[in-house]
Formats: structure tokens, C-alpha cells, sequence
């Protein structure tokens, strides 16, 4: 007669010794598993805008001032609404005008794309003419589009601008101690270069914009002066592609520079850019006679 393999008597000695995992190690094994699994989707939930917010909670999250991104958060799922015209957001309009004035980039550059919802809104118009003069280009921009929306080609110049590339300087002067290197792909916000001032602080040199480096004019250990261009950051072809669209209503015959290189078709650029690049060119001079 044979021995089934599953037979106690046909295994090694070793293998019937070997120790069994303890309950308690057990558990600990599975909570971590759990939480590998677990903490990537929390972090997703916690960060993506797309979950829908109740009422008291868009309350809440505007004036968390702890946590901007909650704030995001909560203005895009107002914006949302306003688009959908439900629900009526107009409760949360001050708040909207209110956080303009944040300190917070991002939160400035998300209500301003906010802002360009209802253009039945006299003060919403208003908030954008300020926010023209933001310190940031990106807020510039955006309110620029916004105010395309208005019928008002007051930010044509700051549209322009979103064609072309931003050209990044020091604000202090120093040794360079670290930098970017040409052809990496940037947010806004990433960090380009470091200045170390004779003092010893290091002062950290960011992109204006999203996009890609096209070149950076200073190497490590280089001696600059303030004001002294370090970097140029080509912008992303979203950014482009919006600015080509509100261009399309609003360009006139003198922003032909900034909007042809597109149309005859530039690298890393997708065909959309091109096609609404011709699209716009076309449009203005049609508008402009020329």
C-alpha cells in the first residue's frame, strides 16, 4: 500500500518541527498588510477634489485656514455647482471674494477659476480686475481667463503671457548651491534653485508655472546678484491650450507672435495646441483685417 504525499509519515522531519506563526504575530502581520493596502487609498480620498462635499462640510472646509487644500477642495465643489446651477452656492459668494485675498497661492488661482462661473456677479468681476495685479503669474492668468467669460479683454496682456516662457530670477544675492537641470518637467511651485546668501541663509528660488525647463543660466557653486536670471521654464500645454482658447475671442492683430510658433507646430506640444493654435490665428485676422 502507498502513503498518500499528504501523509505525515512521508514528510521530512524538519517540515513536521517547523514553528507556527503565533496569533498575536499573526494579527500584527494582517494590520500591516491592511494598512499597505489601506493608507494609499485614504491618501487619495483625502486629496482628491472630485468627492462630493455636503453643505456643512464645504462651511467647514472654507475656513480651514490649517489645511489649504481643504479649502480647495471646498471652492471646487462650489465651482461645481455653479456650473451644474443647483444647489444654490450663492450662500458661500462673500467667502469667494473673501479668499481672493488668501495668502495662499493655490487657493488664490483655484477661486479665481471659481470666480469666472457666474458672470451675472458685478463683484465677482471686480475681485478679478484686483487679482490682475497678483503677485503670482499663474493667479494673473487665470483671472485673465476668467474675465474672458465677463466679455472683458482687460487681462489680454497677462494671456499672452501664458504663451510664453517664464523667465525665473534670483530674489536675493548669493552663491547657487543646487539647481534644476534643463529638459525636467516642473510644477508650480517646484523647487529650481537654492541661493545661499553671506549671511547663510538659503533662499529657495521656485517655478512660477507648470511646464518643462528649457534651460537653466546658472550651474551650482555660480555667484549671482539679485534680480539675476537663473532659469527659463517653458509652459505646459494645458496652460497653453487655454490661453490659445481665450485668445480665439479675444487676440488681437499684435499677439500673432506669441500665437503662431504654435500653429506651425512645436516639439513636445499636442496636436489639440496645434489645431487650436490655427483655429486662433485665423480668428484674429479675421477680426483684425490683416
Amino acid at each position: 500500500m502507498t502513503q498518500s504525499l499528504n501523509d505525515p509519515m512521508t514528510q521530512p522531519a524538519s517540515a513536521a518541527r517547523r514553528p507556527r506563526m503565533s496569533n498575536p504575530s499573526r494579527l500584527l502581520f494582517m494590520l500591516t498588510a491592511w494598512a499597505i493596502v489601506l493608507m494609499p487609498f485614504l491618501f487619495w480620498r483625502a486629496t482628491w477634489f472630485g468627492r462630493a462635499l455636503s453643505d456643512a462640510q464645504i462651511e467647514n472646509y472654507l475656513h480651514d485656514e490649517s489645511k489649504p487644500r481643504h479649502i480647495q477642495h471646498a471652492l471646487i465643489q462650489i465651482g461645481d455647482r455653479m456650473q451644474a446651477k443647483q444647489a444654490k452656492p450663492e450662500r458661500w459668494y462673500p467667502e469667494l471674494v473673501r479668499l481672493a485675498g488668501n495668502p495662499v497661492e493655490e487657493i488664490r488661482n483655484t477661486d479665481a477659476w471659481v470666480i469666472g462661473q457666474d458672470t451675472s456677479r458685478p463683484e465677482f468681476h471686480e475681485t478679478l480686475l484686483k487679482m490682475l495685479q497678483d503677485v503670482s503669474l499663474t493667479v494673473r492668468g487665470n483671472a485673465a481667463l476668467s474675465l474672458v467669460r465677463f466679455g472683458d479683454a482687460s487681462g489680454r496682456p497677462q494671456i499672452v503671457a501664458m504663451l510664453q516662457p517664464a523667465k525665473v530670477t534670483s530674489s536675493a544675492a548669493g552663491r547657487v548651491a543646487d539647481t534644476a537641470k534643463a529638459g525636467d518637467a516642473v510644477r508650480a511651485g517646484t523647487l529650481l534653485a537654492k541661493v545661499q546668501k553671506e549671511t547663510g541663509e538659503t533662499v529657495e528660488i521656485r517655478s512660477p508655472i507648470t511646464g518643462r525647463v528649457r534651460a537653466m543660466q546658472v550651474s551650482a557653486r555660480t555667484q549671482v546678484a539679485q534680480r539675476a536670471e537663473l532659469a527659463t521654464v517653458d509652459p505646459d500645454s494645458n496652460q497653453v491650450w487655454e490661453a490659445l482658447r481665450a485668445l480665439y475671442l479675444v487676440g488681437q492683430a499684435e499677439d500673432l507672435p506669441a500665437v503662431t510658433p504654435y500653429a506651425r507646430g512645436l516639439a513636445d506640444m499636442p496636436v489639440r495646441v496645434r489645431q487650436q493654435a490655427v483655429l486662433t490665428e485665423e480668428a484674429i485676422r479675421q477680426r483684425s483685417g490683416s
